[in-house]
C-alpha cells in the first residue's frame, strides 16, 4: 500500500480511508435500495450505490498497493545495533540494500547512545533525501510521523521503531513482486456482511502486549468491544488503538476462512471511532483486508489476540491466494 495512515507501532498502513466524498451510506438507505439490481452471495441483492462504494475503495487501495511506496516493494527489515551498521549491496553489511545502482558499500548508520539513527553515507555513492544530500542530523522514523526516505538508485530506506528497538526497512521500486503481481481476489460483496454492533467502551482501556510476525511485541490500545450478530449467533471483537483518544480503531481478527481462503494469521477491518459518545458501529466486512505481511515477509503485522478468533466463516473481503 502507499502507505496513506501507519499505525507507528507497527507501520501497518490503514486501508479505511475509503474516499467516501458523501460520507458512509447510511445503513437504513442501504436496506432500502437492496432490491434495485445486482447480487452477492446467495442472491442477495447488492444496492448499486454500495457496489461502486466498495469497488472504489478497492480500486484505490490496489493503487495504493502497487504503487513505488506500497508494501510490494519491501525487500528486508534490519535491525540495527549500538554504533555503526554499514549499508550496501554487499550481503556482508548490517544492511543489505537491493536495487539497481547500489554499490556494496554506501555508508553507515550510527546508533547513538540516546537511540537517534544518523546516516552516514560515503560521498560517492550517490544517497539522497528528498532530492538532496543527506543533512548532518538524526534521521526521523515513522513513529514521528513521515520518515525521512533515502534514496539509492532504485532502494529506498528509513528508520522504523518497534519496542523501543530501531530498524531500517527497505524497499526497491523495481522488486519482482511488484512488477509481476496480478492483483487481489475477493469474496462477492455481500450485504448480510455489513453489521450493526453495539459498542461499549472500557472504563479503562487495557494496555495489551501483541507479539507480531517481526520483531518485538508491541504494546497497544483496547478501548472497548464490539459485540454483534451474524446468522443469528452473537459474536464479539475488540478493537487496536495508537491511544486511548485514537479516531480510528483496528480489528485484527481470524475467522473460519483463515488458512486456506484467506490469509492464515488473519486479516484486518478499519472503522471510525463512535463520534459522541456513541454505542453502535458499523463493521462491514466487505471492507476487510490483507495485512502487510501477506506480501511481504518484512512487516512488522499484529497479531489477533484469542478472543478476536472468530468460531465462523466470514465470506467477505479480501481472499489470499498466496503472494
Amino acid at each position: 500500500m502507499g502507505e496513506p495512515r501507519v499505525l507507528s507501532r507497527w507501520g501497518v498502513a490503514s486501508a479505511s480511508r475509503r474516499a467516501r466524498a458523501g460520507g458512509a451510506l447510511a445503513a437504513s438507505a442501504i436496506a432500502a435500495a437492496l432490491a434495485i439490481s445486482g447480487c452477492g452471495r446467495g442472491g442477495r441483492a447488492v444496492d448499486p450505490a454500495y457496489r461502486a462504494e466498495v469497488e472504489q475503495w478497492r480500486a484505490k487501495r490496489l493503487a495504493s498497493l502497487t504503487s513505488e511506496t506500497g508494501w510490494l516493494t519491501v525487500v528486508g527489515l534490519f535491525w540495527l545495533h549500538p554504533g555503526e551498521n554499514r549499508f550496501g549491496a554487499d550481503p556482508g553489511n548490517e544492511v543489505v540494500l537491493r536495487g539497481s545502482g547500489v554499490p556494496p558499500l554506501a555508508g553507515t548508520f550510527e546508533v547513538r547512545p540516546d537511540g537517534a539513527v544518523l546516516a552516514r553515507p560515503r560521498p560517492e555513492a550517490g544517497v539522497t533525501l528528498a532530492g538532496q544530500p543527506v543533512p548532518d542530523r538524526p534521521l526521523r522514523s515513522d513513529a514521528e510521523g513521515k520518515p525521512d526516505v533515502l534514496s539509492l538508485g532504485s532502494a529506498r530506506f528509513f528508520v522504523i521503531r518497534r519496542g523501543g528497538k530501531a530498524a531500517i526497512r527497505a524497499k526497491d521500486t523495481q522488486n519482482p513482486a511488484r512488477t509481476t503481481f496480478k492483483g487481489i481476489d475477493y469474496f462477492p460483496i455481500d450485504p448480510a456482511f455489513r453489521v450493526d454492533a453495539a459498542w461499549e467502551t472500557y472504563a479503562r482501556p487495557r494496555e495489551v502486549l501483541i507479539p507480531s510476525t517481526q520483531g518485538p511485541p508491541q504494546k497497544t490500545v483496547v478501548p472497548g468491544v464490539a459485540r454483534f450478530e451474524l446468522a443469528g449467533r452473537p459474536y464479539a471483537l475488540e478493537p487496536y488503538a495508537s491511544s486511548p483518544d485514537d479516531p480510528e480503531f483496528m480489528f485484527v481478527f481470524r475467522d473460519a476462512t483463515a488458512g486456506h481462503e484467506t490469509y492464515g494469521a488473519g486479516r484486518f477491518l478499519d472503522v471510525e471511532r463512535p463520534a459522541g459518545g456513541a454505542h453502535k458501529l458499523v463493521l462491514d466486512f466487505n471492507y476487510a483486508y490483507n495485512p502487510p505481511c501477506a506480501f511481504t515477509a518484512y512487516a512488522t503485522c499484529p497479531l489477533p489476540e484469542r478472543q478476536n478468533e472468530l468460531p465462523v466463516r466470514i465470506a467477505a473481503g479480501e481472499k489470499f491466494s498466496g503472494h
